[in-house]
């Protein structure tokens, strides 16, 4: 279980999380929502070690996430899919899968799975990364953060600027995770490209968690959405 308990966070001086709190159960699909600067990647970042929470915990399975640097947090089965992807352009599928099995020492298993769950991979592994179209290279991403069999993965806006079919398999392979016991935790600001997945839905504004609901509760009421984000 994933638990983020009173966490603050700053960019220098200014803070951007106050005192959020948050939990996550296993197998969980939980989407953070809300508009452009509200605190949803910082969220992320906290629990990667990429920002410093100041105050708070954050805790997988009862490990202390923010006591960690930043490169053990992937150790302890946590995947990161952030925002632009951020694959080695110039290194192979291949290559860029093998930095995410040497995080955990994963072995050969790992990757049939990852690339069962991917089959388009299969017959990219000697392409470059940066010549994938961001469909492809999303699916790459996903890929590599999978590669250290995670416990808890997350996902930064995984759909931006993705046409349709790609999107669906997208939210597929989250579903696939779901099946597996990954708990994901899935930004967006689109509320129609998380319900059809999401089993929670998290409000997130002014770098507080305002409201949660069920997806299933969202949408039955759409009166619910207009109450927390006003859209």
């Amino acid at each position: 279980m994933l638990e983020m308990r009173g966490v603050d966070c700053f960019y220098g001086e200014a803070q951007v999380l106050r005192s959020f709190s948050l939990t996550a159960e296993k197998g969980e699909i939980l989407c953070l929502l809300g508009r452009n600067g509200a605190g949803k990647t910082t969220a992320l970042k906290a629990i990667m070690g990429l920002v410093a929470a100041r105050g708070g915990s954050i805790s997988l399975d009862g490990t202390e996430l923010s006591k960690l640097p930043a490169h053990e947090v992937p150790r302890h089965g946590v995947g990161y899919v952030p925002q632009g992807r951020r694959l080695f352009s110039d290194l192979t599928v291949m290559e860029n899968l093998r930095v995410g099995l040497m995080t955990r020492n994963s072995g050969p298993e790992v990757l049939e799975h990852v690339l069962a769950l991917f089959p388009l991979l299969k017959d990219r592994l000697s392409q470059r990364a940066g010549t994938m179209s961001g469909g492809e290279q999303q699916m790459l991403a996903m890929a590599r953060a999978l590669c250290i069999s995670p416990k808890l993965l997350l996902l930064d806006e995984p759909t931006e600027g993705l046409m349709p079919a790609m999107i669906a398999r997208i939210r597929q392979s989250v579903l696939d995770l779901k099946e597996h016991g990954v708990t994901t935790l899935l930004v967006e600001q689109r509320v129609d490209a998380v319900l059809p997945v999401a089993d929670r839905v998290a409000f997130v504004e002014n770098g507080r968690v305002t409201g949660l609901e069920s997806a299933a509760d969202l949408a039955k009421d759409r009166a619910l959405i207009d109450r927390y984000v006003g859209i």
